[in-house]
Order: structure tokens, then C-alpha cells, then sequence
């Protein structure tokens, strides 16, 4: 019933640019703060950037601050995180998830690969 599905993942050269989406069904999406997390082989699943349920409030990591812009429309039930100036180290797969108090909920996850 709840879902969470990212997308618009793949390969980008340094410097590129992509953008994720992820459609949310199964839950009253507009009194959820959304957030996007990334994990790269080895390492720990790392917050990237949240909004808050209305989208008046967003929160970035340090690293993608300037480069990653995280959005939401309430209408549509869709999340989006638009990363610009791709580094090596941004490679990861990227997790959309949605959480109110205690509930939580996560997508499957998208690939995003970035490579000269």
C-alpha cells in the first residue's frame, strides 16, 4: 500500500547534472517531512537533504550545499532532488524517505553513478 518510488538515476560526468524524483502513494503525503539519503558502497547511510511537510523549511548537508536543491509538490505527491555540479563522490545510491514522528517509510533506491 505505502510507496515510495525513486527515479532518475544513471550515469553523469563530474560536473553534470541530474535530477531525482520520487513519487510517494499510501500515506497523507502533505504531513510528512521528506528526505533524500545516499549510500555508497562501504560507508553509511547519510541524510543529504530534508523538507519539511509544507516545504516551507529545507535542511542540506554541508557537502551538496549550493549544488543539491530539494523540492516538493503536494499536489502531485512528488519529491525531488535536483543535484547540479556532480562530484565523484556523490555517487551513491540515493533512498527517498518520508517520515512523521516515529513513522518512517523508504523507497527501493536509485543508482546515480558519476564517471569520466
Amino acid at each position: 500500500q505505502v510507496q515510495l518510488v525513486e527515479s532518475g538515476g544513471g550515469l553523469v560526468q563530474p560536473g553534470g547534472s541530474l535530477r531525482l524524483s520520487c513519487e510517494a502513494s499510501g500515506f497523507t503525503f502533505n504531513i510528512y517531512a521528506m528526505r533524500w539519503y545516499h549510500q555508497a558502497p562501504g560507508k553509511e547511510r547519510e541524510l543529504v537533504a530534508a523538507i519539511s511537510n509544507t516545504g516551507g523549511s529545507t535542511t542540506y548537508d554541508d557537502s551538496v550545499k549550493g549544488r543539491f536543491t530539494i523540492s516538493r509538490d503536494n499536489r502531485k505527491n512528488m519529491v525531488y532532488l535536483q543535484m547540479n555540479n556532480l562530484k565523484p563522490e556523490d555517487a551513491a545510491a540515493y533512498y527517498c524517505s518520508a517520515r512523521r514522528g516515529t513513522e518512517t517509510y523508504w523507497g527501493q533506491g536509485t543508482q546515480v553513478t558519476v564517471s569520466s
